[in-house]
């Protein structure tokens, strides 16, 4: 039997010669798209992968927060210490002199206190007869709680203060800062306009003028004022302080140091209603 032949005479089975592509097409059919290649990728490729979508946690969540607290409060602090340092960064060398001064002038008066007191510690319990030493003590101490309560006149050195106040601008709240100005810097006897300022003592603005424990003192206001004037003076003259807060209100301020200074306004004796001694 006679092979079959193509025109060309090839024998058929010679024209097997695509036999190999139809294998490598069979063999990278399916089983080659069950294993896929993947992609290789860049490190920047993988970096940006790992990031994003960003994946926060709870605990993560819980630190930015409080970071975020942190952040702001600081924020703030270093607000707040900017604006209470700002009135004394364009103080004059003299003015932060003086105000330096002033401050060791306080720490001493506080000393000198507590010295005081010590002092009188040791009298009662060295003294022979306790019992008169502490009638004496007890008289000096009624002494000076009365000037302190206004129930009795005092006198010593001091400054007299005129605010002369033509524009009707001078606050009830400004002559409180004053008074408060006069306290820190070691004011023991306090008299505005006949009235005695005690601790009690409270001040209100009444139709265009002050008002001082009810009653009503017009301009100019004086102050008559017991301490040591080289303290109460200068505390007044601060930077940003009450003289310069007045004088923006187009008031006038004078201050005068004098050796003797008369508090005489009294202020009647008044018991108090609730409070009693713990000792009773």
């Amino acid at each position: 039997m006679r092979q079959m032949s193509n025109q060309d005479g090839t024998p058929e089975n010679r024209l097997r010669k695509e036999l190999p592509q139809e294998v490598t097409a069979e063999a990278s059919g399916p089983a080659a798209d069950a294993s896929p290649q993947s992609p290789q990728l860049s490190g920047r490729q993988r970096l940006v992968n790992g990031l994003w979508p960003p994946r926060v946690t709870r605990a993560q969540l819980i630190v930015a927060v409080l970071l975020f607290g942190l952040g702001f409060g600081l924020a703030v602090q270093v607000a707040s210490n900017s604006d209470s340092d700002s009135a004394l960064r364009g103080a004059r060398q003299e003015d932060l002199v003086r105000i330096l001064d002033e401050l060791d002038d306080r720490t001493q008066r506080l000393e000198d206190e507590k010295q005081g007191l010590e002092k009188q510690r040791d009298e009662l319990e060295n003294s022979s007869d306790q019992a008169e030493e502490a009638r004496k003590q007890t008289v000096e101490k009624e002494k000076q709680l009365g000037i302190l309560a206004g129930t009795v006149a005092a006198q010593g050195p001091g400054i007299t203060m005129t605010i002369d106040d033509t524009k009707g601008a001078v606050e009830a709240d400004m002559l409180l800062d004053t008074i408060q100005e006069l306290r820190a810097a070691g004011a023991e006897a306090i008299q505005v306009n006949g009235v005695r300022v005690v601790a009690g003592t409270y001040l209100t603005d009444s139709d265009k003028s002050v008002s001082v424990d009810g009653n009503k003192i017009n301009a100019p206001y004086r102050f008559k004022v017991i301490g040591k004037p080289q303290d109460l003076e200068p505390a007044l003259n601060i930077p940003g302080g009450v003289v310069q807060t007045l004088e923006k209100e187009q008031a006038t301020v004078t201050v005068e140091r004098s050796d003797k200074i008369v508090v005489d306004a009294l202020r009647a004796a008044k018991r108090p209603d609730y409070a009693r001694s713990s000792s009773q």
